[in-house]
């Protein structure tokens, strides 16, 4: 097959953030077909332009073809601003879709939403397959956290949602929870497939050394609690700010925040006002060193704000810190606590309580034995049930399936044990 994906925020191993869709896309090279991403030319968590030098297909993107729209390198500055970097990229992301050559089936993903238009027309003038996933819950996600509040344009939002999803071909979702709410807006079972979240485990092999990172960062004799990942409203990072100001007293436990994002600067100036001192701010990682920062950390904290939408997600970095051996320290409710409590891999804690936070992470420190357990269980089942290969093979035979005119397989549960 020739799969276009359009996916604006696509990176590789060489900088910050998810990796899903190259993992996926050298399955499907090594599988004999042919990939094509067209990406935007912004670093979505950083806001720095990047590199096209970096990725001609022969060396961290092994054999996928990247080509990069121009987008306006406005993502931090407002929500004003990024709308129109997503609107840009929207038009851009046309033209070079259109010059990709031969395409088989085409693959949009969201958010950003905006970029779904340039999927279908692209999928229409080609007249092939159009295959939608949704990694997040758009608009809905913006409503319930008040980023989106013109009824206007929450009416608007809500109608293109709808549009999209009744002229794609087939929908994938990253979560189970994500599945239900299709069906609440009318989604027929049969154009839905779950292909989780999940990781690629080679990638957090236990012969990792994070000795260096610690030395690097001062961190020797240090208890290290990481947090790894975008640094944006939605994240709740003051309850991680919070649980430090609590153990600032506590001279061996320290906060490692990994990442960038439109409130770090606000962030770094609350901390600097607490005087956290035990809170380092670290800036983002490519992830191709991500094991290293993983493996420098004695445990890794997830949040999210305390709304009942983010209860349907399933968190890349949950699965990374798993992969890892890494005991998480979850405040996140829904489908994701209950993969972590599946596994006996961390301790939850309710959203948005930072004493509860700290108090577990104080309990981690003095419990070695304890810590070192819930880590290795978290691998064992991430390995065995969140497998990127087993993913990247179901999707493979996914576009097969709509690329041939065959029916759809029904859902494999050993994929998605959480269905059950």
């Amino acid at each position: 097959m020739n799969i276009l994906v359009i996916h604006q925020n696509f990176v590789d191993h060489q900088h910050p953030g998810g990796t899903r869709h190259l993992e996926l896309a050298r399955h499907w090279v090594r599988a004999g077909h042919q990939v094509t991403i067209v990406a935007g030319s912004v670093d979505y968590l950083t806001g720095r332009p990047i590199e096209r030098s970096a990725e001609l297909g022969d060396g961290p993107c092994a054999g996928v073809r990247v080509r990069r729209a121009y987008t306006l390198p406005t993502l931090h500055r407002s929500f004003a601003w990024r709308a129109a970097s997503f609107a840009s990229f929207m038009v851009t992301s046309i033209g070079v879709a259109c010059r990709a050559g031969r395409t088989d089936i085409v693959l949009g993903t969201s958010p950003p939403i905006f970029q779904l238009l340039s999927a279908w027309l692209v999928a229409s003038s080609r007249r092939c397959p159009l295959v939608l996933e949704i990694r997040d819950l758009w608009p809905a996600f913006a409503i319930e956290m008040g980023i989106l509040r013109n009824r206007l344009l929450i009416h608007l939002a809500q109608r293109m949602e709808r549009f999209f999803y009744a002229r794609a071909t087939h929908l994938v979702v990253n979560s189970p929870a994500y599945r239900t709410y299709l069906l609440d807006q009318g989604v027929s079972s049969g154009k839905i497939t779950v292909i989780p979240n999940g990781v690629d485990a080679d990638m957090f092999a236990g012969e990792t050394d994070g000795d260096r990172l610690r030395r690097e960062l001062g961190l020797q004799d240090h208890f290290v609690v990481t947090y790894a990942g975008a640094l944006g409203q939605a994240n709740d990072i003051p309850t991680i700010l919070r649980a430090a100001r609590r153990l600032r007293a506590d001279g061996q436990i320290h906060f490692l925040l990994v990442g960038d994002g439109k409130e770090r600067e606000s962030l770094a100036r609350l901390a600097r006002a607490w005087d956290l001192r035990n809170v380092t701010f670290a800036g983002a990682f490519p992830k191709q060193r991500m094991a290293e920062v993983l493996a420098a950390s004695d445990a890794c904290v997830a949040t999210l704000q305390d709304l009942p939408m983010f209860r349907t997600t399933y968190p890349n970095k949950v699965f990374d810190y798993m992969a890892a051996a890494r005991p998480t320290l979850l405040g996140i409710d829904g489908v994701i606590r209950e993969v972590l409590e599946d596994a006996q891999g961390g301790l939850y804690f309710p959203p948005g309580n930072d004493e509860a936070l700290a108090s577990a992470i104080v309990r981690l420190r003095n419990d070695p034995a304890a810590a070192l357990r819930l880590g290795q269980n978290s691998r064992e089942y991430v390995a065995a049930r969140f497998d990127r290969g087993v993913h990247a093979a179901r999707f493979e035979q996914l576009l097969g399936c709509l690329v041939d005119r065959r029916p759809v397989p029904e859902l494999d549960e050993e994929l998605v044990p959480t269905l059950r």
